[in-house]
Formats: C-alpha cells, sequence, structure tokens
C-alpha cells in the first residue's frame, strides 16, 4: 500500500457511481481541513463551464470528470477524466498533501481513461481536454 493520505471509502462510491452512467458527470474531492484524509466535495452535474467555476483558485482538488465530446466524424464520445488540481496559490502544506496523495488516489480509481495535472485553468479547456483524450 501506497503512504499516501487516507481516501474515504465515500470517495470510491461516487467514483463507482459516476462509472455507472448513474445521473452524475463530476465528483469533486478535497483534502480534509487538517490535511489527514481526501473527502468528498461535491457530487452531482456540472457543465465545463461550472466545473472551471467550482474549481478554487488557492486550493487542490481532485476531480473525476465525465468528459463528452464529439470526433471528427460525428460521433458521442466520453472520458472518464480524473484531474490533479493544484493551483499555485495553494498553501504549501496542502501543495505536499496533494502531490503524496495523487498517486493513492490514481490507484484507487481504477477505470478513468485520461489523466490531467493542472495548476492553472488554461490547462482545463474543453478543448485541451478533448485534444488529451486521443
Amino acid at each position: 500500500m501506497s503512504r499516501g493520505i487516507p481516501v474515504e471509502d465515500s470517495c470510491i462510491k461516487a467514483f463507482h457511481e459516476l462509472k455507472s452512467k448513474r445521473h452524475v458527470n463530476t465528483v469533486i474531492y478535497r483534502l480534509s481541513n487538517n490535511l489527514v484524509t481526501v473527502i468528498p466535495d461535491f457530487k452531482g452535474n456540472l457543465t465545463h463551464d461550472e466545473l472551471l467555476q467550482a474549481l478554487p483558485a488557492a486550493e487542490t482538488r481532485f476531480v473525476v470528470y465525465d468528459l463528452v465530446f464529439a470526433t471528427a466524424d460525428g460521433a458521442r464520445k466520453d472520458k472518464i477524466v480524473l484531474i490533479s488540481w493544484c493551483p499555485e496559490a495553494a498553501e504549501i502544506e496542502q501543495r505536499i498533501a496533494h502531490s503524496t496523495t495523487r498517486n493513492t488516489l490514481r490507484n484507487l480509481l481504477d477505470g478513468f481513461q485520461v489523466y490531467v495535472q493542472a495548476t492553472d485553468l488554461s490547462d482545463l479547456e474543453y478543448e485541451e481536454l478533448v485534444s488529451r483524450t486521443s
């Protein structure tokens, strides 16, 4: 087992709910206030713009997002994206805890198809995410 921060079971449950397409397209996780565990922060449906607005400018988050897009031939596709949101403005203790947890979460959330590390909202522009799916 890796030495990252523990992840609450409810985080895994929320991921499986998204993965099984049960009316949820976004799950956002955060570190607890004392930085000792990963906890759910939001579960529901967000447009891409709402997702960007939901990310705090000075706090880290992990996001699982069901990205829906059209291929060049017009076919509808979706990919489950795991986003590691670690803005430069976050406190150093939070950034370190986030970093040590990243691999633990990646291993626990089995089934995401794209992994994105983001420090700025420009890293998460819609076209940028779609380009990473191919």
